[in-house]
């Protein structure tokens, strides 16, 4: 799917998404040949790009689709924390780590947010340094001030 900042790569199980993550033109080109849809899965790329695009034209503020994340425990919980933070609000890793109960454990909440394969959806652009900094986005800090921005979270 192509979007104002680049392309997004969007994978399915049959229980919902899996993936929507950055990619480069050179890896779009060639995952559009190989993907092949099934009935289930092609239903819930379909509403996930309709929704994407929606967000993308400033029209979405939240996303109702099924997830099938598979990670950690830790994984999980940081990823269900993402989910809680709204459109147009940042936190820092300590506070993500609070709203975990797992008061000083940033650093473990970031490397959590770094293997978060739902990006936009699962907000880990949301996260920001502890001094109001732009760290540690794996569609790199350019796409992450982009969204932030986009949803008028930074002030310029």
């Amino acid at each position: 799917m192509m979007t104002p900042i680049g392309p997004l790569l969007i994978t399915a199980s049959d229980r919902g998404l899996q993936k929507v993550e950055f990619i480069s033109g050179r890896e779009f080109a060639k995952e559009e040949k190989s993907i092949t849809l099934q009935k289930k899965k092609a239903r819930y790329l379909k509403k996930a790009k309709k929704q994407l695009d929606e967000y993308f034209l400033g029209k979405r503020k939240s996303f109702r689709l099924p997830l099938d994340l598979m990670g950690t425990d830790f994984q999980l919980k940081a990823w269900k924390a993402l989910q809680t933070i709204p459109y147009g609000q940042t936190v820092s890793y300590g506070e993500q780590a609070q709203r975990m109960h797992k008061k000083g454990a940033q650093r473990a909440v970031g490397g959590a947010n770094n293997k978060n394969p739902i990006s936009i959806i699962v907000p880990c652009h949301r996260v920001i340094g502890k001094s109001g900094d732009l760290v540690g986005y794996g569609g790199g800090l350019k796409v992450k001030k982009w969204l932030l921005e986009h949803e008028q979270a930074l002030q310029n």
